[in-house]
């Protein structure tokens, strides 16, 4: 691979020539590839995968390929994702009902990590600045069946406005000069230039500002980056100790492979080794660099004061009286707890937001909690997204239809079956080998295909 000689220049002098040498071999080694399972799924690990080699940071990584437009892809029992990264959601450590922000979440690895082990209790806000990124992340958090999230993009400083003091952790996954990717994304390197890391360090340390601003006290901030530039990892974490004086290092445990933070490459603050180096001439995966700091100020006991007369929304989200009778009937037929008081309507759209979680309606979102379904003239028809949050075992009105029926219907197509299904024409929730992928209609021996058409690909030939 043909590195700047600038790059080989600045590593050479910080690492030396013998580990330099091996350093820059490394970037001709092939990526390994890497996998999670999904703990939100019924049966989560009855897959058609290789879990021969599990993961030693991560109850639920292991090594190997996975297929996009495969079953357990498409139904959210797997997400693929480089080895380094999944030590970040590992290290945030979540627990059920804490409050959690992803500030820079696109594609969605850590979001999907960090929700997989809150079991739908609490709440995770992905947010992406970039919208096309954002869709990106929404459609992946969508798949893994998560009742507790919403996706915002946004600006740091305009979630600051609605979240300050708000999460128990913060996680900064903070755009950076890449270097960790080079060998993963060769396209990479032609951004890179002698002073890109100090720019990046520049906004790096914007983007903290305002993520500290929304962090309670007592709270935890995970900081992360995929590159190897000491500017943009070790420098920056000094940065926050002398400006927030507050802040401790966590110092994070390491597993094989793993490398101390290096202190001598910011201020030989010895509490610098805690961080997290994953270099790729030691380590499986991609470059990262990981630290996780603590809010050492008490926790303020905030008393409760009077509420103050509420303005009017910007957004009307109540549900009027034909779209709660026309939901209720739907979810009788399914048994769905859900509470009314915990559902929003947004224009014909149906959503699960719980009356708990705050108010964003200032704020620019793509999924605004989970989409239940949609209200046509006289009708609810129910969502995607929610037939990837119901577990099969539980649910009332269910067809198993075969692997090659399945590929049929995310291609588009109606199915044809063999009998009547019991409970008669209607919304079913289909599954193949045990595992939720969509709502169908049926119209007695017909599944009408409402798979989305955004999402449908081919799996086989037409003239199968």
């Amino acid at each position: 691979m043909n590195l700047p000689a600038d790059f080989i220049e600045k590593y050479t002098q910080l690492l030396g020539t013998k580990e330099a040498k091996q350093f820059f071999e490394s970037f001709d080694d092939e990526a390994q590839k890497g996998f999670r399972l999904n703990p939100l799924k019924e049966n989560y690990q009855t897959v058609n995968l290789d879990l021969t080699q599990p993961v030693a940071y991560t109850q639920t990584g292991y090594v190997g390929k996975v297929n996009g437009n495969s079953l357990e892809h498409q139904t959210g029992y797997v997400y693929s994702q480089d080895l380094s990264a999944m030590y970040v959601g590992e290290v945030t450590a979540p627990k059920a009902g804490e409050r959690i922000l992803d500030l820079c979440a696109a594609p969605g690895g850590k979001s999907s990590q960090i929700a997989s082990l809150m079991p739908n209790q609490g709440l995770l806000v992905s947010n992406e600045i970039n919208k096309k990124r954002a869709l990106i992340l929404a459609e992946n958090m969508e798949r893994i069946g998560a009742l507790n999230v919403m996706v915002t993009n946004e600006d740091p400083a305009s979630l600051t406005k609605v979240f300050t003091g708000y999460f128990d952790k913060v996680v900064v996954d903070a755009p950076c000069s890449g270097e960790g990717m080079f060998r993963k994304n060769h396209q990479a390197v032609k951004y890179w230039h002698k002073d890109y890391p100090s720019e990046c360090a520049s906004r790096q340390k914007l983007i903290l500002q305002d993520a500290l601003k929304m962090l309670k006290q007592g709270g935890e901030l995970i900081y992360s980056t995929c590159t190897f530039a000491p500017e943009e990892d070790e420098q920056i974490v000094a940065w926050l100790l002398a400006n927030y004086p507050y802040l401790e290092i966590v110092p994070l445990q390491k597993y094989p492979g793993m490398d101390d933070g290096r202190p001598e490459f910011a201020d030989q603050n010895p509490a610098l080794a805690g961080c997290v180096r994953l270099m790729m001439h030691h380590f499986q995966g991609e470059g990262h660099f990981i630290a996780k700091l603590r809010d050492t100020r008490p926790v303020e006991i905030v008393k409760t004061k009077k509420a103050k007369k509420k303005k009017k929304a910007k957004t009307n989200w109540s549900l009027d009286a034909e779209q709660k009778n026309l939901w209720q009937a739907f979810a009788q037929e399914f048994n769905l707890t859900f509470t009314v008081n915990d559902l929003k309507c947004l224009g014909d759209h149906l959503y699960y937001y719980p009356a708990s979680w705050p108010d964003i309606s200032p704020l620019k979102f793509i999924r605004p909690g989970v989409m239940l379904g949609t209200f046509k003239k006289k009708r609810f028809e129910p969502a995607y997204s929610l037939a990837l949050v119901l577990k099969p075992s539980t649910c009332p009105k269910t067809i198993a239809v075969s692997l090659a029926d399945w590929e049929k219907y995310v291609a588009g197509n109606p199915l044809t079956l063999a009998k009547r299904p019991a409970q008669k024409n209607g919304w079913y929730l289909l599954t193949c080998q045990g595992k939720a992928f969509a709502f169908g209609k049926v119209v007695d021996l017909t599944v009408k295909n409402f798979f989305p058409k955004g999402l449908r690909f081919n799996i086989i030939d037409d003239e199968a």
